[in-house]
């Protein structure tokens, strides 16, 4: 079943919907009774709209009809003031819950596994924040306000009715089982349509994703995909039109009727109202009184079922966020973390397996290594031999499936993920640069870097010539992805931004695969200095990067080949010598 397909599945308790607002209880209560006064207050108009009629214009008081009037005035200006205070609260609430929801969405992504954001797609994930947060908003900013509203203007205006006159309030009610019963069916076809709306919005921002990047249009300007890319987006946005047109539309036959049902009522209650046994002691003015109050009675009746089929078809929405919400945490921090009070960096894996979701093959199969503190190890092997996953597996990005990787003792599941970054130091083979200048992309890595430090790990990464030449230096934007720099000089900055932290082990995975000879050997010499004292981890495919490392281990099927040093590896004439030759 697909991510969509279980969100579509899942049932949303309106409980965990409610309890969103549990930190707002004391505006709710204030918007309640706010609304409860302008409901009462709503009911006088037709009360004194009677007593003009059939009191003041018969008998021309003018000073009663003037105090009438006056009232009529007064009670259409305090309502209007409440509405604006109750909409201006219920606003702020609203507004405040979904931006706890998207924090706490964002926050619970951010814990999420690599793994996670290998299966799913990007633009899924930006949908479910964007597109499905903001579908809410309707929701929880006027929802509960409004079905408050209109259920206490309904049972106002029907109090009202019945000392009126409780028969013709009678035939005005006739109509509600109906009413009800359609848009229940009405709220089922919209729930079903907004599920299959957002899960196309969902895959028009896949499209966007993938055919806008700087990557996406370097592909499709490479490759001659650029009418493919906008057949697949004109397809997916024409699905999208009709389920809009679905969503709009769901229903609104039915609803039509009702509203044709309602606005022949008026005419049967003056038609009833000249009957015998309706019509004894009722006034004219009782009778236009009755009139108007069974006109502000469906108003709010249509509002209530209209509200009732917007929060099912939102229930689709919660559902989908819930489901992000409810996402379990794979790489997780422990309950009671240990601290280091001294880190060495002595780095161990003992007997650790490991093996990728939904592959039956081990990428690693009982790997044991020691690396002491202070020293280097190279790990060196053909392309997929597990090198790479021993890199994630130090900065734990995955957790192993069995076996354990220890820092000075201490396995890394025991340690906080704070203090496991501030320990470990990664530059990877593939450079990601933010959208933003030099000299912010350096101090990602630690925000409160002075400008000192910036320029010295500029320095060691042999990057701070060529920023000093540019005409913003270290304000430069480095453009989307790093493009404004070439693969070796974003590669360059990124050594720095790790540097910056100054971690105890540095895990260099293809650090230089990006540079040329010149640029390599300058770099190399600044990570000899900097690897002093250090634990440094290699992987590299250039030999002559890795020849001088404490210790060498060749890997291949992520299994231990052998291990040694340079001379002595090359002297064993095994796999590292036919690596070398």
């Amino acid at each position: 079943m697909t991510p969509a397909e279980r969100a579509q599945a899942r049932t949303v308790s309106l409980r965990r919907v409610g309890a969103l607002f549990i930190g707002h209880r004391r505006q709710l209560a204030l918007v309640v009774a706010i609304i409860v006064v302008s409901s009462v207050l709503g009911m006088a108009t037709p009360f004194l709209l009677r007593e003009i009629i059939d009191v003041a214009l018969p008998q021309s008081d003018l000073r009663l009809l003037s105090w009438l009037v006056l009232g009529m005035i007064v009670v259409a200006a305090i309502t209007s003031v409440l509405g604006v205070v109750q909409t201006w609260i219920s606003t702020t609430v609203g507004q405040r819950v979904m931006h706890r929801l998207r924090i706490d969405v964002f926050r619970h992504l951010q814990r999420q596994s690599v793994g996670f954001f290998t299966r799913t797609r990007t633009g899924e994930v930006q949908s479910r924040i964007t597109n499905d947060i903001g579908g809410m908003q309707a929701v929880v900013t006027s929802t509960a306000t409004s079905i408050a509203a209109n259920l206490t203007t309904v049972v106002a205006t029907v109090v009202a009715m019945v000392a009126l006159t409780w028969q013709l309030t009678l035939i005005s009610l006739v109509v509600l089982p109906p009413a009800i019963y359609l848009t229940r069916r009405v709220a089922r076809m919209r729930q079903q349509i907004t599920t299959e709306r957002q899960r196309e919005l969902a895959e028009l921002n896949v499209i966007i994703e993938e055919g806008l990047s700087i990557n996406g249009i370097q592909l499709s300007k490479t490759m001659g995909a650029g009418a493919a890319q906008v057949e697949r987006f004109t397809a997916s946005s024409t699905r999208l039109i009709d389920l809009e047109l679905r969503s709009e539309l769901a229903g609104r036959w039915r609803m039509a009727a009702m509203s044709v049902i309602f606005a022949v009522i008026p005419a049967t209650i003056y038609l009833a109202a000249g009957l015998p046994f309706a019509a004894v002691g009722m006034s004219i003015g009782t009778l236009v009184a009755f009139t108007a109050l069974q006109g502000n009675l469906f108003r709010p009746l249509m509002s209530l079922l209209d509200v009732s089929v917007t929060m099912t078809s939102s229930l689709a929405l919660f559902a989908r966020i819930f489901e992000y919400l409810d996402l379990p945490v794979e790489i997780a921090d422990p309950v009671h973390p240990v601290r280091l009070s001294e880190v060495r960096g002595h780095l161990r894996f003992e007997d650790v397996t490991f093996a990728y979701d939904g592959s039956t093959a081990a990428a690693l199969a009982g790997v044991n290594l020691d690396v002491p503190p202070g020293t280097s190890l190279a790990l060196v092997g053909e392309t997929g031999s597990g090198k790479s996953t021993i890199a994630a597996l130090i900065a734990r990005l995955h957790d192993p499936t069995s076996g354990r990787v220890t820092i000075d003792g201490v396995p890394l599941s025991d340690l906080s993920l704070a203090d496991l970054s501030d320990i470990v130091g990664v530059v990877s083979q593939e450079t990601y640069l933010l959208h933003a200048t030099i000299r912010e992309n350096l101090r990602y890595a630690k925000p409160d870097a002075t400008d000192e430090e910036i320029v010295a790990a500029a320095r060691a990464a042999q990057i701070h010539p060529l920023i000093a030449s540019l005409p913003d230096g270290y304000d430069t934007m480095v453009g989307s992805r790093g493009h404004r720099f070439s693969g070796g000089e974003k590669q360059r900055i990124a050594i720095a931004r790790t540097l910056l932290r100054d971690p105890r082990i540095l895990v260099l995975d293809e650090a230089t695969s990006a540079l040329d000879t010149e640029t390599e050997r300058a770099v190399q010499q600044a990570f000899d200095e900097l690897s002093r004292g250090r634990t440094t981890v290699t992987i590299a495919h250039r030999l002559s990067t890795v020849r001088d490392a404490d210790q060498i281990v060749v890997i291949d099927h992520g299994r231990i080949l052998e291990s040694g040093t340079h001379d002595s590896l090359l002297s064993e004439g095994g796999r590292y010598a036919t690596l070398a030759s």
